[in-house]
């Protein structure tokens, strides 16, 4: 991880994302083994030997570096979407592409499919964990909004349809990260824990336009 997420940056940077991670990695360490509630801002920021005004540079809440994994995965797609390149495809296809790329990215990362797996488990245990994660995701949805507007000829700003294609990517993530979380779909221990779930995004997405096409017939007896 450290030589992907490092590589162009100066000394400085590197010092800031090392102290970044460390946060990250020792927060979901306590909440893991004592709970979320169980572990105090003091008493994280003395694990790390940082103080609560460096901790804040980082982070705005406890909820907020537990879940830092996911967010970190989202904000590449933000990062992607602004600069990818659009191929006459639908919006649907270009979103979907933008969090594949995202996803592939971070599960390159080093030890990230392990944190993003810590944190999800947490968050299932911690209603201010999935309260944070709802506010995230309404953030990040009205962000992609904008750069679609912003950067492609959509319509007016009133057209539902970029928001309701948005809504469909966030609702396919969040399958394949429950999928890539139940031990029953579990991958084969030869996969690597990020490309498995990259390959759950993927069978999720393809599962998208045969959803709204679905038919509905009565269950013969």
């Amino acid at each position: 991880m450290e030589d992907a997420m490092t590589k162009g940056l100066s000394l400085r940077e590197r010092k800031k994302l090392r102290t970044r991670q460390t946060l990250i990695d020792t927060s979901l360490e306590l909440f893991g083994e004592r709970g979320f509630g169980g572990v105090t801002l003091d008493e994280l920021c003395d694990a790390v030997d940082v103080s609560k005004r460096t901790f804040f540079r980082y982070f705005a809440s406890k909820e907020d570096v537990a879940m830092a994994p996911t967010q970190d995965l989202w904000l590449a797609f933000l990062e992607d979407l602004e600069t990818r390149e659009p191929q006459g495809g639908t919006v649907l296809g270009m979103l979907e592409e933008s969090l594949l790329a995202s996803v592939d990215r971070m599960a390159a990362v080093d030890g990230w499919a392990h944190r993003a797996r810590l944190s999800r488990q947490l968050a299932d245990q911690t209603p201010s964990m999935d309260a944070h994660g709802l506010h995230f995701c309404h953030r990040t949805t009205r962000t992609a909004q904008d750069i679609l507007h912003r950067r492609l000829n959509l319509g007016t700003p009133d057209d539902l349809r970029p928001r309701l294609a948005l809504d469909m990517l966030v609702s396919a993530f969040h399958h394949a990260l429950d999928c890539w979380m139940s031990p029953a779909r579990s991958a084969s221990p030869n996969v690597p824990a990020g490309d498995a779930l990259a390959g759950h995004v993927r069978n999720a997405c393809a599962a998208l336009p045969g959803s709204l096409t679905m038919t509905v017939r009565l269950r013969a007896d």
